[in-house]
């Protein structure tokens, strides 16, 4: 070995230096790791879903009469009074009514005066719920301020006034339907008479039965027109409801009274509204990639001040947010973070400079954040996106 040293030093020191060169390179070497720390912050669940608004009372005004309408100098969006003239109708010639036809006129009038009747004391009814249901509120009013009551309770009561007082507005707006019908009614008696029918010029108006806007103009030109076809839509813009067309599914998780954020919809400011309604029946439809799905309408209220979003019409596209949980200070981490393991959840924690597989009990989840019950503390590090790579005492370095 010595004469070999000293006929061949360069070949004896290339030996054990190869064989250190081996060693190293198939040495297993740490795996990069990008970490996130185990922190508590709000967490929120929610179910994203786009909407569109829609004016809660619009009505369709139909032709009370055959006739011959004149052309319509409204357009769309054309503010409108109450009683306002909005077109007139010259009536057709009209026959002689005959002992038959007068007494079914007269039983139109007696079942719209009945119905006028009926809208008159559902909207009494529906007054004095809603002034129950603003009593109630500022009942409650010193009594939250006391912690006398529960938000919750004060935040029912809340939606339990503006919902009664929707309610009474609806019944309000019931009545004036109710009156217009009962006109149109007598109308068909007292335009049907060889006078009326001879005295010439004769224009039946069409007046508007609240305070609006134009939503829709179905005709603009002069011609004929039967008995109850659309001539216009008219509403008021300023009371919206927001309908978002859910799965089945996300519906049935949801709940009147729920708070919904609306976001997207043209300005800065998110907006606040709380669910109104979820209809009972679902409808199929089916989506882009031709998949059948059962959809269900949820109504929701705006209960932002209505002066935030003045610019918002009918039919408008908003991204609506329905929150089913949040809680503050959370314990939570990346839900890229999480691994099936054992029929259960495990994650890698990065300590001293290895990787040690923790089994944790998540609770609510949001899509890219979970909670964690058990598990961890906060402060550790967690590796995040671990690949295949990485196992229980691996030698991990960390990403900076």
């Amino acid at each position: 070995m010595l004469d070999l040293l000293k006929k061949h030093p360069l070949v004896a020191l290339m030996v054990p230096l190869t064989i250190g060169l081996l060693v190293w390179g198939f040495w297993p070497q740490p795996v990069l790791v990008e970490v996130v720390k185990v922190s508590r912050a709000p967490l929120v669940v929610t179910i994203e879903e786009e909407g569109r608004t829609r004016v809660i009372d619009r009505y369709i005004i139909s032709a009370p009469m055959n006739g011959i309408t004149c052309r319509q100098q409204l357009n769309v969006g054309d503010p409108v009074l109450k009683d306002q003239v909005l077109l007139s109708i010259a009536p057709l010639k009209s026959q002689i009514l005959d002992r038959r036809s007068r007494a079914q006129a007269q039983a139109q009038i007696a079942a719209a005066q009945s119905a006028l009747q009926v809208a008159k004391e559902q909207a009494s009814a529906a007054e004095a719920s809603a002034t129950q249901a603003t009593n109630e509120h500022k009942r409650l009013q010193p009594l939250l301020k006391q912690s006398l009551v529960s938000r919750d309770r004060f935040d029912n009561s809340t939606t339990e006034m503006q919902a009664r007082i929707a309610i009474k507005r609806s019944a309000d707006f019931n009545v004036e339907v109710a009156r217009y019908e009962l006109q149109a009614a007598r109308t068909v008696i007292n335009q049907s008479t060889p006078e009326v029918d001879d005295l010439p010029g004769e224009h039946i108006p069409v007046r508007s039965p609240v305070n609006g806007q134009i939503l829709k103009v179905a005709r603009d030109c002069d011609g004929p027109v039967s008995t109850g076809e659309p001539l216009l839509e008219v509403g008021d813009p300023s009371a919206l409801e927001v309908e978002v067309d859910l799965l089945s599914a996300d519906a049935v998780k949801i709940k009147p009274g729920m708070k919904v954020l609306f976001d997207r919809w043209g300005g800065d400011q998110m907006l606040d509204g709380v669910v109104h309604l979820i209809e009972p029946v679902g409808v199929t439809k089916v989506s882009a990639l031709g998949v059948e799905e059962q959809r269900v309408l949820v109504i929701s209220k705006l209960t932002t001040p209505a002066e935030i979003w003045t610019r918002l019409g009918d039919g408008y596209r908003v991204e609506a947010r329905f929150i089913l949980w949040q809680q503050e200070k959370v314990l939570q981490v990346p839900e890229s973070s999480l691994f099936r393991y054992k029929n259960g959840w495990a994650i890698f924690i990065a300590s001293e400079g290895y990787a040690e597989r923790r089994i944790v009990k998540t609770g609510q989840r949001n899509g890219l954040m979970a909670q964690i019950l058990e598990g961890v503390t906060e402060g550790e590090l967690v590796i995040n996106h671990p690949s295949d790579n990485i196992e229980d005492g691996r030698s991990v370095k960390l990403l900076r």
